[in-house]
């Protein structure tokens, strides 16, 4: 029996029993669901004992448990892989918008709906018949590759236990890649492969200028305005071609070859209509130079969030503010390093305040790394083979532009990421009637039972 075969032949039952798994509502960031987070977390760990793991173990951290598993290769020198998802997931509020419970997952043609389905339990889940697939064609007892998956409980939550475990686990978790099925493909008819992630940190900075707001008739033009100078400090932070102005902002980063670009512009990516899910705004912007994907997957960004100060309410009122406030968050890509950003920001600002306003910067942590993976290393080269192999078509690349903890376990691993993953921008993972499409589940455990042998030779 073929790997297509296995999983045709499997697909009746994998899908019950990720059906079985959805309905535990593990949602990390709701204490009250704590003990089903952990309920979550004792549901994998059975199922991946059944599905053939010799090893496999719940890890507790200070918070919510994780599951690690692990299944040693035939040949000790072959290449070890460790694979990330998480089992826990987003609330599920408002639930008037569900077409049924979020808990009670049911099929609706091809589609699979109920929280957890695409984000992450559904991509989890195909690595478990992948594997078996590979086993059952392959006629091995073990695989090519050690294979460990580790498997989180609080990422939906910030992972704010994560990278203790790993440093606590780094040895055991040795490997010479790090699979991620956390993310999604350009779409059903155009599979791709994620190679980035932008990282994130955040500041917000407060000016004071006079002990009291002043009359603007007595005092106005006579003192310093801290919403003035605030304007002038936000104002600031890009130049006339949309570039930030933090010194030292780009250095070092890992600029964009023209054979990814060239990737990039292959995608059938339609602008206006990309400008309409943004809010329908009117126009594209952005640094100079760069196209819209571009700047939204492998630029960094300086965004102003949040800004107040003065009165705000109704009627007038003829003021000098005594102090105005701002919120901003930095986009990062490969290359930077959120505390040396933060430090820039600190520098910008006591540069920019005027005589007669202090100024406070408080950052609320220390950021989260960019992770990127060349688009010819060998274990992206490797799971592009496999990914082709599975989907009959060529794979094409992306990037994200959001933030998890994968620069965390390619850092603390010193290992480099492989994305591997099905899901949709269209499958609602934090909204209600989050769907994933079921043959797209499939395609992903084709995929994965492939990824094995490509790895075993080309890691």
């Amino acid at each position: 029996m073929d790997v297509r075969d296995y999983i045709d032949a499997n697909a009746s039952g994998f899908f019950d029993a990720l059906k079985e798994w959805l309905t535990i509502p593990s949602i990390s960031g709701d204490p009250e669901r704590r003990d089903d987070v952990r309920r979550s977390a004792e549901w994998l760990a059975a199922h991946l004992r059944d599905t053939g793991f010799p090893t496999v173990e719940i890890w507790e951290t200070d918070g919510l448990p994780a599951v690690f598993a692990e299944w040693p290769a035939e040949d000790p020198a072959a290449p070890k892989v460790v694979v990330y998802g998480h089992h826990d997931v987003q609330p599920v509020e408002p639930l008037e918008e569900w077409e049924t419970a979020p808990f009670v997952p049911f099929e609706k043609g091809e589609r699979l709906i109920g929280r957890g389905a695409s984000d992450d339990k559904g991509q989890v889940f195909f690595h478990t018949l992948g594997l078996k697939a590979n086993l059952a064609a392959s006629g091995r007892t073990a695989p090519p590759v050690t294979v460990k998956m580790l498997i989180e409980g609080e990422e939906e939550s910030g992972s704010p236990h994560f990278a203790d475990l790993l440093r606590a686990n780094k040895d055991r978790l040795a490997c010479d890649a790090i699979v991620i099925s956390d993310t999604t493909m350009w779409a059903a008819d155009v599979p791709s492969m994620c190679t980035g992630m932008r990282g994130l940190t955040e500041a917000e900075v407060s000016l004071y200028g006079p002990a009291l707001d002043l009359h603007s008739g007595s005092f106005g033009g006579a003192v310093p305005n801290p919403l003035h100078a605030m304007s002038a400090l936000l104002a600031g932070l890009h130049d006339e071609r949309g570039r930030v102005t933090l010194d030292g902002f780009y250095d070092g980063i890992v600029e964009l070859t023209e054979e990814e670009r060239a990737l990039f512009a292959k995608l059938p990516f339609d602008e206006g209509k990309w400008l309409e899910t943004a809010g329908e705004s009117g126009a594209a912007y952005g640094e100079e130079g760069f196209t819209t994907l571009e700047r939204v997957w492998a630029r960094p960004t300086a965004e102003i969030n949040g800004m107040w100060g003065g009165h705000t309410g109704p009627g007038g009122k003829t003021i000098v503010p005594r102090e105005a406030h701002a919120k901003l968050s930095f986009r990062l890509v490969a290359g930077q390093d959120p505390v040396q950003v933060q430090e820039a920001f600190r520098s910008y600002v006591a540069a920019h305040t005027p005589p007669g306003v202090r100024a406070e910067v408080r950052i609320p942590g220390p950021g989260v790394r960019p992770c990127f993976s060349p688009i010819d290393s060998p274990g992206v080269l490797a799971a592009k083979r496999a990914m082709e192999k599975a989907f009959g078509t060529e794979i094409l690349f992306t990037r994200e532009g959001g933030s998890g903890p994968e620069a965390d376990l390619a850092d603390i691993l010193a290992a480099p990421l492989v994305f591997v993953a099905v899901g949709l921008d269209e499958d609602q993972i934090h909204a209600p009637n989050e769907k994933v499409e079921m043959p797209l589940l499939l395609k992903g455990a084709e995929a994965a039972a492939y990824l094995w042998d490509e790895f075993a030779a080309g890691l």
